[in-house]
């Protein structure tokens, strides 16, 4: 029993690290809120945060899948233009330094009026 308990805690570190270092990563988007209603005359404040993990080095902030603008910064806020009568999808994703997604990103829907 001692020696399966042994092999058992082995494994564990031996194959939960990787895991541990791929889940590291995240990004939350603060505001605007999921399906909030924003006017289609005023700028949109995108409130955000970023954790980037082992492999991410900085953040691009798309609006419906075309990039905005990259942001160097893993903490705050940026403003965006007015955005068209509709709906819309705001999203952060961490990007290595290639500028490459490395699949954790945040996204938010808005509808501008």
């Amino acid at each position: 029993m001692r020696v399966f308990n042994s092999l058992a805690i082995l494994l564990s570190l031996t194959f939960g690290v990787p895991l541990a270092f791929a889940a590291d990563a995240s990004v939350t988007i603060s505001s605007p809120a999921e399906n909030a209603k924003v006017s289609h005359t005023s700028k949109v404040d995108v409130s955000y945060e970023v954790a980037p993990g082992m492999s991410g080095d900085h953040v691009h902030l798309y609006v419906d899948e075309m990039e905005a603008v990259v942001l160097r910064k893993l903490k705050g806020v940026h403003t965006l233009d007015p955005l068209t009568t509709g709906k819309h999808t705001i999203c952060i994703k961490i990007v290595n330094k290639g500028h490459t997604p490395i699949g954790t990103q945040a996204c938010t829907h808005v509808n501008a009026v």
